[in-house]
């Protein structure tokens, strides 16, 4: 498959429980999900669902039994908790619909490029999350007075000794909201092994470097992470737009959090053909950090005018939410356009906004149709 993007040519692979998805990496397997797939629902299909792996020593676990796996619960707590998967599957359980969407979704459109993986759009999917609330763990494992953080560990493990080992960190009010969860299942199944089985952490709304796989430990702390993956890495500027001019560093920094609004023209295809002057259904989905999506509007003369959409069905604030608009194209070549607003009145960028890791992206797309 072609990205559309410089050197953008990847191999399609298959991994067990997976249909062939884009390679990114073999080792460790960062996969991203074709783009149409997000024009066939909502819910994105297990099978279909991107992967992202940062360290490639025992992964993903290659020894894991589901049996005597345990979680553990510890540190700045006065009960201290090892439990099975049977003991989580007895507590009150919770679902949710809500989007895991990579930090790096969409870096290799950055200009200039910059390091890291270069996905396209396909580094998200939306899924029905099932588990318990980390809320509900936490209060049962009693948390002491000072404690100021939560931080997470799973079973993927570095290759090299010196490589620090991938942990998490959320505050304290986050990790209790209610929302955060640790899922056992997506979709109406367990977990797919490439996808975080037997257990995972789903922050909603929240990039998904804090969505930790394979969890089997978390710390309750009595100060501030010094992770390397919170005070090093996965971080941007620290301003309004998350962006600095092009090229150029960030003076300061604080760790990646919530999603900015995006949206997604998912039919016509790129370089689609449509029929002049007969009504052409434009498709697409929408979502944001959890205010929920007000509306989305649609341009077929890049930017210049613009037609609301009709929103589809509501999964959730957490959820793509679909949108649709017919419009009616002259012959000749069209550049759609789609920006969405949410509740709390963001809205998308017409201009792409640049940072050095090349995260969250979220300018105006283009879709460039020709109507014969």
């Amino acid at each position: 498959m072609t990205l559309p993007f410089g050197n953008g040519e990847r191999p399609l692979v298959g991994y067990p429980q997976k249909r062939p998805l884009i390679r990114l990496t073999s080792r460790p397997p960062q996969l991203e999900t074709p783009f149409a797939v997000f024009d066939g629902g909502l819910i994105t299909p297990n099978d279909a669902f991107f992967v992202r792996y940062h360290l490639s020593g025992n992964t993903p676990p290659q020894d894991l039994d589901p049996e005597t796996y345990r979680l553990a619960v510890k540190g700045a707590v006065r009960t201290p908790l090892s439990l099975s998967l049977a003991e989580l599957k007895a507590m009150p359980a919770k679902e949710l619909v809500a989007v895991n969407q990579c930090s790096g979704n969409s870096r290799g459109f950055s200009k200039p490029r910059v390091a890291g993986g270069q996905a396209a759009h396909g580094l998200m999917g939306n899924a029905r999350w099932h588990g318990v609330t980390l809320k509900s763990v936490l209060d049962r494992a009693d948390i002491a007075a000072g404690a100021v953080q939560v931080s997470f560990n799973g079973l993927d493990e570095p290759a090299a000794p010196d490589t620090p080992d991938f942990t998490k960190a959320l505050d304290l009010d986050h990790a209790r909201d209610g929302e955060v969860m640790l899922a056992w299942a997506m979709n109406g199944s367990e977990l797919p092994m490439l996808n975080g089985f037997p257990l995972r952490l789903v922050v909603p709304g929240t990039y998904g470097t804090y969505w930790v796989k394979h969890l089997h430990e978390i710390t309750v702390l009595e100060k501030p992470s010094d992770s390397f993956w919170m005070t090093s890495a996965y971080r941007i500027p620290d301003n309004d737009c998350a962006c600095v001019p092009p090229g150029a560093a960030a003076p300061k920094t604080r760790p990646i959090g919530r999603y900015n609004v995006r949206s997604f023209i998912t039919s016509p295809p790129e370089a689609g053909k449509v029929v002049a002057g007969q009504e052409t259904a434009v498709r697409g989905i929408a979502f944001d950090g959890g205010s929920g999506i007000a509306r989305v509007e649609v341009s077929a003369d890049a930017g210049q005018h613009w037609t609301e959409a009709r929103l589809g069905e509501d999964l959730g604030k957490y959820s793509f939410r679909g949108f649709e608009v017919a419009l009616r194209l002259q012959a000749g070549m069209h550049r759609l356009m789609s920006r969405a607003t949410s509740r709390d009145g963001s809205t998308q960028p017409m201009e792409p906004r640049w940072n050095p890791p090349g995260y969250m992206r979220n300018v105006v797309e283009t879709v460039t149709v020709v109507a014969a």
